[in-house]
């Protein structure tokens, strides 16, 4: 009998809160969450900060990049509104709240690094360094698709699970994760065949597609052994699983 896949929100629960606030992970968490994934970028003065978007204006009413910005200047922002007036003065979390959030929850932790299009020198090191300071290397898998930056945080700690975001059809994906000593694979979905599926688990690799948001999708991911489903519909996966 197949195992449930562990039920990871994409940035929260999206589709009811702001994505990546402390609003939206407790929302997921409250929706059947067993794992929470979000992102991680750097501020000007050095801090670590979860948001999806290299720059504000999308989720926020700042304007610019992330990286140009100071926390307090970021912590002045409303990152709620522009999702629903409801969510009026919702903040960019830092990453150290999220972490005081989930710590001492049963729950998996997916960190995205975002260091692709702009680039966060040192970032991994205080990365790892914040999820020892909580005793929550164990728990976590970071994940990218900077693949460098899963290089680093191997030579930084072996023992940090990393996990590999992608979107193409690699050819056994399996073998490439050797090369960077990877943990998981964190494929698009689409990427994830019945062709493809044992190599994967056979390499004894975490499988965890994402952003899986509709039923059959789901369904799907369950009957190919998915080690985990990353969604913005958390609640929607959470009743499949409850039968519902």
């Amino acid at each position: 009998m197949l195992m449930f896949p562990k039920i990871i929100g994409h940035r929260g629960i999206p589709h009811l809160t702001p994505e990546n606030t402390m609003a939206s992970f407790r929302a997921a968490v409250e929706n059947g969450a067993d794992g929470l994934e979000t992102d991680v970028q750097m501020t000007k003065d050095g801090e670590l900060v979860l948001i999806h978007d290299e720059t504000l204006d999308r989720t926020t009413n700042g304007k610019g990049l992330v990286l140009t910005h100071t926390l307090s200047e970021l912590k002045s922002l409303d990152a709620g509104s522009k999702f629903d007036p409801a969510f009026k003065n919702e903040k960019i979390p830092t990453l150290r709240e999220f972490l005081e959030f989930v710590s001492g929850r049963d729950l998996l932790i997916n960190i995205e690094i975002k260091s692709g299009v702009v680039l966060y020198p040192g970032i991994e090191r205080k990365l790892i360094h914040m999820l020892h300071e909580f005793g929550l290397g164990h728990k976590t898998i970071i994940s990218s698709f900077n693949h460098y930056a899963l290089v680093t945080c191997k030579e930084i700690d072996s023992g940090i699970k990393t996990g590999i975001l992608y979107m193409a059809g690699l050819y056994n994906p399996w073998d490439y994760a050797k090369t960077v000593h990877a943990d998981a694979l964190h494929p698009l979905f689409y990427s994830v065949r019945p062709e493809t599926i044992g190599g994967m688990k056979a390499s004894g690799l975490l499988i965890h597609p994402y952003t899986v948001d509709s039923p059959g999708d789901m369904k799907n991911m369950i009957a190919l052994g998915a080690s985990g489903i990353i969604t913005n519909y958390c609640d929607v996966l959470s009743k499949m699983k409850a039968g519902g």
